[in-house]
């Protein structure tokens, strides 16, 4: 095995662990792209990388009659990795979610070019800072205080309907602030619905406005949608 030989197979392996140490996060926390999607993007990438590193090794002979920017392979990738990573975004209810996962499976793809060009320090600094973030900030984020939000809406019997004012004083004695609050009479003409987007500072008080609700007969069906990532 060659000197040129050696260096491929350093670039390739050193990117097939980068891909796959992300990527296990990712499988830890049951997200769809994980350890096996991370780890082909970023061996992918810098496998491309390598095409434009080593020219002079698949096309002989050139010298300087072709040159070629590596830039713009590097740009041709992220711009392909953007597909993949709209891939895994998807929206469930009113929530939107796999951001973070698309998002790293494009910092990956960056880790790949700079392992394919053999740019070593920063692809294992950023590979050990992908990871802080991924997990450390996990963390970070439970501790924070932060804003619970939840879509909310509540349908009754057209002739059985409640006030406004006396829906709002539930929420407020459950820990909810209302916002946007809208009205709707179903199709068939039977029943209304409030509709209204809940802001609480504890998210356990979901959870709790539900079992109430759930034990109110006045209220014919209803929906608590908590939005996040």
């Amino acid at each position: 095995m060659n000197a040129i030989s050696i260096t491929i197979t350093i670039h390739l392996i050193g990117a097939l662990c980068a891909g796959g140490i992300i990527g296990l996060e990712r499988s830890y926390h049951g997200r769809p792209a994980g350890f096996r999607t991370h780890a082909l993007v970023c061996l992918a990438s810098s496998l491309l990388m390598l095409v434009t590193l080593f020219q002079s090794t698949w096309l002989p002979g050139t010298g300087d009659t072709i040159r070629t920017d590596p830039t713009r392979m590097a740009q041709g990738i992220m711009t392909g990795i953007g597909f993949l990573g709209a891939g895994v975004i998807f929206k469930e209810g009113f929530s939107v979610r796999g951001l973070t996962t698309a998002a790293s499976i494009w910092i990956t793809a960056a880790i790949g070019i700079m392992i394919g060009i053999g740019f070593y320090f920063p692809a294992v600094l950023v590979t050990a800072l992908t990871l802080g973030i991924l997990s450390l900030f996990r963390k970070i984020e439970s501790w924070m205080p932060s804003q619970a939000y939840a879509h909310h809406y509540l349908r009754f019997d057209r002739d059985n309907v409640p006030p406004e004012s006396e829906v709002r004083k539930i929420m407020a004695e459950h820990g909810f602030n209302v916002a946007n609050m809208s009205y709707r009479i179903t199709d068939d003409g039977q029943c209304f619905e409030y509709r209204m987007i809940l802001r609480s500072s504890d998210p356990r008080h979901i959870a709790a406005l539900s079992a109430y609700l759930l034990g109110q007969k006045q209220v014919k069906t209803f929906q608590l949608s908590p939005t996040g990532d």
